[in-house]
């Protein structure tokens, strides 16, 4: 206390100086109607920028919880989109789908924590393990397309083969020209993949879609693959030389959703037992 009392007897000028600054100040704007209005003036479009400051950095702190509502909110979205894709398929008006093939498709929601893209053979690992029900071989995609197959696991992190790998084949559809083909990235751009198998017998064009097929237990048909960029033809073969675009930003990849199909052990099954009596 001692030392406070001296602090304001040593600084005694100083702080009279500032007192009558102060005073000084108030009189000016309350007795002059120029600066009182300038004063005002200036302080609100001061406090505006700062009130414009601080909600900036509140909206950017909440975008991570923002990222998350949105991806739990697909993941809703997904499920309900698939059930009612495999409820009523591109059949005849006689087939109708059981409830317990339309309801195969669970999606849980997965946060990206590292992805490489400049290698032959790239990996994603995300958030969720098996203690969230994930297990090898499931399928995940984005928001906007196919991303990879589950390759390990443990309790709370998975690490995801991406579809930026050598040995990663996709089956895909063309959907114009109603053909099937396989999807493999040849290891250059991470934007860019092959199509591969499409017969020279059907027309592409530049810009047609490709998503997964109805031929694998991995991915839900119809999760988008890419889009045709360049068309060409395989030297002495019978195939296009296909190029798409990638649906999937692999360079802003935040959120996937694992796909689990839970038919998938019952189905492969029952194909390898056909395969063995051959």
């Amino acid at each position: 206390m001692g030392e406070l009392v001296d602090f304001f007897i040593r600084s005694r000028n100083f702080i009279l100086f500032v007192l009558l600054e102060v005073f000084c100040f108030y009189f000016i704007i309350n007795t002059s109607n120029y600066w009182s209005v300038t004063y005002f003036n200036t302080s609100n479009r001061y406090a505006a920028q700062v009130l414009a400051w601080s909600n900036a950095a509140n909206e950017y702190a909440r975008l991570r919880q923002v990222n998350a509502d949105l991806a739990m909110e697909n993941q809703r979205l997904n499920t309900q989109l698939t059930q009612l894709l495999q409820s009523k398929p591109a059949s005849p008006r006689e087939y109708l789908a059981d409830s317990a093939f339309a309801d195969r498709f669970k999606y849980t929601v997965a946060k990206v924590i590292d992805n490489t893209t400049q290698f032959a053979n790239n990996y994603i690992t995300i958030d969720k393990g098996t203690d969230d029900g994930i297990r090898p071989g499931m399928g995940v995609i984005s928001p906007t397309g196919i991303v990879g197959k589950v390759k390990v696991c443990n309790r709370h992190f998975s690490v995801v083969t991406s579809i930026l790998h050598s040995g990663f084949l996709v089956s895909s559809a063309l959907t114009k020209a109603d053909e099937i083909g396989t999807a493999r990235w040849d290891g250059v751009d991470p934007s860019l993949i092959k199509l591969n198998d499409i017969s020279l017998t059907k027309t592409v064009h530049k810009g047609d879609s490709v998503v997964t097929s109805e031929r694998n237990s991995t991915f839900p048909p119809g999760i988008l693959v890419g889009y045709v960029r360049t068309m060409g033809i395989q030297p002495n073969r019978v195939f296009h030389d296909i190029t798409l675009n990638l649906a999937t930003n692999f360079g802003s990849l935040a959120f996937v959703y694992v796909v689990e199909n839970r038919l998938q052990a019952e189905q492969e099954q029952l194909e390898k037992q056909v395969e063995t009596e051959k």
